[in-house]
């Protein structure tokens, strides 16, 4: 039995059949007039019904033909990026890159592709600021704005209600970003310290490396001094500083999270340099290729994990744009702060007036979701999108391609790509694609696990730090169940049901995580320990301590 698609493009496709004496009017069109008389009073009804069918065939060809548009220029799109990746535009020539040069070569150097064939930078914009052109997508955010106007107006009215004057106190927010000049000194030192010792390690290895007697002991030395830069200098100081000095939530996010960008940053530089040296060590060129301080230095501010020496570039800044940018993430800060004030604060502030017990969790868990789904779309598009296409745009930088589409996602895999493309560049050409090399390409399924690895420790190490406990809620969800899932439900799924099973469950996710830590946190305010010691650092207090419950 035919499809439904197929039959509709047979019947437009095919001439119906009609009566002879109608094929033999249409030898002869002025036999009759398109519209007759009849009565004095035109027929058409003949004309509205063909029209009307037409319509009706049409409206259902629609869908179809939008979709086969769409995947041709999609197919279009991707084959015009790759040809343009294979064009070399110094020297006008062709190149290419085979990732297997051998069939059975699993362990091969091909698996390490070079640097200029890794990750491809073309000028396009972000997709929200695609998307925020329709105006059915404009509505949306609109709807957002009119439910933090909401928010602000809430606490007013409960201010004044309960204070008898109109308050508008930001007490919790302050409390969060306290003690930010340590903060600022901090990240100035890693900053600086990100930009010269990295680039001064590999220009001194570089310089000499083709003239060593001893090239891998010079090798191994500079690498040393490195890596114990990236653990020391970069790893152990700042995590320090954030436990020691900075008490606040909000301020150790920023210091932890620039940590973990300037170390990741640094790999890169050096992991897309270091083989082009030893690339034209054994072309025994002249010229060693060492990429300027400056081109470091832009690098290090330009949103992308992946070094380059050169990127797209937009002609202009827009400046107007820049500070709507920055605007809107500052605005989403104080939705945030709206958000845990009103819904979240007043459930776990309620909750030490109960006994714990598993209603208690259930009820904690499912009353978390509206806030915690909120609060991810909000760190979301402050993050990924405002604030790196403020910085983008700042710099010129002309690929804002910061995440794809990732809602429509009917599958864990698609959404581990999509959400956060910058982060995932970095993990699939240094992670994965290490891992694989490591491991062979028989082994993909041990190179996932070694790349959800990674990322499950450093999120829980962020956390860990930030929140000043170790509670691996996080680490479980992801490295167990964020891992199945990306097994389970992978690629091969493309229906709707899995984009409602994927949204069910990440909502559930985020109400689990504000439950859990929330919990976690306000046990550790009500229960402190006098000589707390690193047992206590890791053992989940609010399993024992009932005063908060």
């Amino acid at each position: 039995m035919m499809s439904k698609e197929t039959s509709l493009r047979n019947r437009l496709s095919k001439p119906s059949p009609e009566k002879p004496e109608e094929d033999e009017d249409k030898k002869n069109p002025k036999t009759e007039p398109l519209v007759t008389a009849n009565n004095g009073q035109l027929d058409i009804k003949h004309i509205l019904s063909k029209k009307l069918q037409l319509t009706t065939e049409a409206e259902q060809l629609k869908p179809y033909f939008m979709k086969e548009v769409g995947t041709h220029f999609d197919d279009f799109v991707t084959n015009l990026i790759e040809k343009s990746a294979s064009i070399d535009i110094g020297g006008g020539t062709l190149t290419s890159f085979s990732i297997l040069k051998g069939q059975n070569n699993h362990r091969a150097k091909e698996l390490r592709a070079p640097p200029e064939q890794g990750k491809i930078f073309v000028i396009r914009r972000s997709l929200l600021d695609e998307l925020l052109e329709v105006d059915h997508i404009r509505t949306i955010y609109h709807m957002f704005i009119a439910l933090l106007i909401i928010f602000i107006i809430s606490s007013l009215v409960v201010d004044y209600i309960d204070e008898g004057r109109l308050v508008l106190e930001f007490n919790l927010l302050f409390y969060a970003f306290g003690n930010f000049p340590t903060v600022f000194w901090s990240w100035w030192g890693m900053f600086l310290s990100t930009l010269g010792v990295p680039y001064f390690l590999f220009v001194s290895w570089a310089n000499g490396y083709q003239k060593s007697s001893y090239p891998v002991l010079r090798t191994l030395f500079y690498g040393s001094l490195f890596i114990f830069f990236q653990l020391g200098g970069l790893g152990f100081v700042p995590a320090y500083i954030a436990l020691t000095y900075t008490p606040a939530p909000a301020s150790r996010i920023i210091l932890i999270s620039e940590q973990v960008r300037l170390i990741m940053k640094a790999h890169s530089f050096i992991r897309e340099n270091v083989p082009r040296v030893l690339d034209s060590t054994k072309e025994k060129s002249s010229t060693v290729p060492i990429p300027t301080f400056g081109q470091y230095l832009y690098f290090l501010f330009a949103p992308t994990l992946i070094y380059r020496d050169s990127y797209p570039r937009t002609p202009t800044i827009r400046w107007g744009y820049v500070a709507t940018q920055f605007a809107q993430t500052f605005g989403c800060f104080f939705y945030v702060y709206y958000v845990f004030e009103r819904l979240s604060l007043p459930l776990f502030r309620n909750m030490k007036q109960e006994p714990f017990s598993a209603r208690v969790l259930v009820l904690c868990v499912f009353n978390s979701i509206l806030p915690g789904v909120l609060m991810m779309f909000l760190v979301f598009f402050a993050f990924l999108h405002c604030w790196h296409n403020a910085f983008a745009e700042l710099l010129r930088f002309g690929d804002r391609m910061f995440y794809k589409d990732w809602w429509n996602s009917t599958s864990y895999a698609n959404y581990y790509r999509t959400w956060n493309v910058v982060v995932h560049d970095w993990l699939y050409y240094y992670a994965y694609k290490d891992f694989l090399w490591l491991f062979t390409k028989r082994f993909r399924s041990v190179a996932m696990l070694g790349v959800f690895a990674v990322s499950s420790v450093v999120h829980e190490y962020i956390l860990a730090v930030c929140l000043n406990f170790f509670y691996p809620v996080l680490f479980v969800l992801f490295m167990f169940f964020g891992m199945a899932f990306n097994f389970i439900v992978n690629d091969r799924r493309k229906k709707g049901i899995w984009n409602v099973m994927m949204w069910a469950s990440l909502f559930t996710g985020q109400g689990i995580l504000l439950c859990f830590y929330s919990q976690e946190w306000y046990a550790r305010q009500h229960c402190p320990l006098k000589n707390p010691t690193f047992l206590d650092y890791v053992r989940p207090r609010s399993w024992t301590c009932r005063y908060v419950f």
